[in-house]
């Protein structure tokens, strides 16, 4: 199967020199990017045609970090600080199941690849007695909409009873934990080039999981050859609950347990300090920002132009939607543009160098080497956007610098894997008007349950 995208306004092809190709065209053929220029390719007499005048083409963006089953808890705890947050949404996930699962990802990876999303990953921990049949619920809607997924089989095994966070209903025992995490490595990840389903280990934060478990699950995660991820370094009152409780600061700690490496990528790190920059960068470990979520619960703004300038890798995650309240990446990767600016505007960073994150960056966090740019031998990931809306009218100077510095909008097209997901601002995969439907229904059973429960 051939595809070509033809006369693109622009094609931006974070390549290594940057280049972007006005009036470009873009050849995908069986999901693999075959040619990239202007012009007539030579192999394209009998591509599919996908007329790309009047759009910008950019990688598909990857989202780093998410909860995805957060879709259906927004603007709860509107007040309140990461730990704050959580004790207020605890016993509301508690009663998570199958049927709020399913429509909260299909909402969710619906939300994502409307903004140009391609690949998300997600991070789910909870785990309710008795419910079974979570990661599989999101891994059916993932492949309902036809978006890359890569979700982490999370964890708590540190319950409020042990001195953890979360409320026992939410937590299983270790064994349990890492026999259930092999289980589905096995059952779902396929580590193929173009892979559409990848799966990491993932316990949710060294607050909520025991220092064994945070060492076996990065054991596991090395002798099953997939990637691992937890929290670190989020609220500001985390170093000192850490070094009081184990006597280290946050990233040192997860250094104690294995917990680093270039098969590593850590979300938020928003209180990282100078000298923990050095050792992401030596120990080739990645992270996620989410600075729309760390803004919403007043942890602070990331170090991310002194990450990169370190060295360390870094993409955009729009983390849960009941700590954004939104799922927008063209969005996420605007207000990472503009808080960035806060500290000082003669380090912060670019347009381009937010879209490089958001693509490039999200890419190599989730260990894809086979996405994140257009060109010859990746995988064929394209969002494309209109410049014919009103949120990109003045920008004609910069183009491409317009769809970071305006207005977030709904993406025109979507092509995963050579296949067009999404065309002219409506899914090709899914009915949208159902998902909302059946998400506004789950939607107000978990208001209704959290009422009787006074959470």
């Amino acid at each position: 199967m051939k595809l070509l995208i033809d006369s693109c306004e622009v094609v931006v092809t974070m390549d290594d020199a940057g280049t972007e190709l006005h009036g470009g065209s873009i050849l995908i053929e069986d999901g693999v990017v075959t040619w990239v220029g202007t012009g007539v390719p030579p192999d394209g007499a009998d591509a599919t045609r996908l007329d790309g005048r009047g759009a910008i083409a950019l990688p598909g963006l990857v989202n780093t970090h998410h909860h995805l089953c957060q879709v259906l808890t927004r603007v709860r705890a509107q007040d309140e600080d990461l730990f704050g947050w959580l004790k207020a949404l605890y016993p509301v996930w508690a009663t998570l199941d199958v049927e709020w699962q399913r429509a909260a990802a299909a909402a969710g990876l619906a939300e994502l690849v409307l903004s140009g999303c391609t690949l998300s990953t997600d991070h789910h921990y909870a785990f309710p007695d008795g419910v079974d049949g979570l990661l599989e619920a999101e891994i059916e809607a993932a492949r309902r909409i036809g978006v890359r997924f890569h979700p982490n089989r999370g964890s708590m095994d540190l319950g409020a009873r042990d001195g953890g966070l979360p409320p026992q209903v939410l937590c299983q025992d270790a064994d349990t934990i890492l026999a259930e995490t092999e289980a589905a490595v096995a059952r779902f990840h396929d580590p193929r080039p173009g892979s559409m389903l990848q799966i990491s280990v993932g316990p949710c934060y060294p607050l909520t999981n025991t220092p064994r478990l945070m060492r076996e699950s990065a054991e596991l995660a090395r002798r099953l050859g997939v990637r691992l991820h937890t929290h670190i370094a989020e609220g500001r009152d985390e170093e000192r609950f850490m070094v009081e409780q184990f006597g280290h600061r946050p990233l040192d700690l997860l250094d104690s347990f294995g917990f680093v490496g270039e098969d590593v990528w850590l979300a938020h790190g928003v209180q990282f300090a100078e000298r923990d920059l050095g050792k992401l960068a030596r120990t080739a470990t990645s992270v996620a920002t989410c600075p729309s979520s760390n803004l919403r619960l007043g942890s602070g703004i990331a170090p991310v132009r002194a990450m990169l300038d370190a060295g360390v890798g870094v993409g955009l995650g729009v983390d849960g939607s009941a700590s954004n309240d939104s799922g927008n990446m063209l969005g996420e990767a605007r207000q990472l543009l503009l808080v960035q600016r806060q500290a000082d505007i003669a380090r912060s960073l670019t347009a381009r160098e937010v879209l490089r994150v958001a693509t490039r960056g999200g890419a190599a966090c989730l260990g894809r080497d086979d996405l994140g740019s257009i060109e010859v031998g990746k995988r064929g990931d394209v969002a494309l956007f209109s410049i014919d809306v009103l949120e990109m009218v003045g920008a004609e100077s910069d183009l491409v610098a317009g769809l970071v510095f305006c207005g977030p909008r709904r993406v025109r097209d979507v092509v995963i894997e050579g296949r067009r997901v999404v065309a002219d601002g409506e899914l090709v995969t899914a009915d949208e008007a159902e998902i909302v439907a059946e998400a506004r229904r789950v939607g107000r059973r978990i208001a209704r349950t959290a009422e009787t429960i006074g959470a």
